[in-house]
């Protein structure tokens, strides 16, 4: 059996990818303290221009589906267990984010400024569809981006600045969600804490499937394949 670092070593090991975000959650954990709900979509909205729209507008689906199979792409050259453990990390997404959501119901931007009377001065994204439900609280794209990505910069075998730029991909995501007026910064912030919980949830959970085959890689199954291959008359 593998033998399983604790908590500590693994964030010591991942530190390009933790440090940056317990920086953001401590940065964080200010700003929800002295601004007031909405006051970041409004700073946005006065810093909106055409290729902000354009690269937010785009950037928003690296918290989406498809990111998942890039994912999947990149860890069959790792480990299988890796790949194994990725559908149900986005299962597990799914569900806390529907469970959550529906327990805290809370208003969608569009929503909270038509009743508050100040939904005219907010200017949309074009081509966006704003969501109007009850849905907001957390963010499900940026629990989906952190948890997706955290996951990723902890399966990588070569620790470096390469988690620094996952967690900049996931935070894109968070902050894409804000400057699209689809969820508030507190959406977001909870989301990205709830997303990395069940990267590390999932990450530890693979430590309990030792099945052979999950621990190898796709360019060692390629040559056993091919060995197998020349032996048979």
């Amino acid at each position: 059996m593998r033998r399983v670092d604790n908590l500590q070593t693994v964030l010591r090991k991942n530190k390009w990818f933790f440090l940056p975000f317990g920086i953001f959650l401590l940065a964080g954990a200010i700003l929800l303290a002295v601004i007031n709900t909405g006051d970041v979509i409004f700073f946005f909205n006065a810093h909106r221009s055409y290729w902000g729209d354009l690269f937010f507008r785009y950037s928003t689906k690296m918290g989406e589906a498809a990111a998942y199979f890039l994912v999947l792409g990149i860890l069959l050259f790792v480990r299988f267990r890796h790949v194994a453990m990725v559908p149900l990390l986005g299962f597990c997404v799914g569900l806390l984010s529907f469970l959550s959501k529906e327990f805290f119901n809370h208003d969608r931007p569009y929503l909270y400024f038509r009743k508050m009377g100040v939904f005219d001065q907010i200017n949309a994204v074009e081509g966006v569809v704003l969501n109007g439900g009850t849905n907001s609280f957390p963010s499900g794209h940026t629990m989906s981006a952190f948890a997706l990505y955290a996951f990723l910069a902890l399966c990588l075998p070569r620790k470096g600045a390469g988690g620094l730029a996952l967690f900049l991909l996931a935070l894109l995501v968070a902050l894409s969600r804000i400057y699209l007026v689809q969820h508030f910064f507190k959406d977001v912030y909870l989301g990205a804490i709830l997303g990395v919980g069940v990267a590390l949830a999932v990450y530890y959970l693979q430590d309990k499937m030792d099945a052979p085959w999950m621990g190898r890689r796709l360019s060692l199954w390629r040559r056993q394949k091919a060995t197998v291959a020349r032996d048979i008359p």
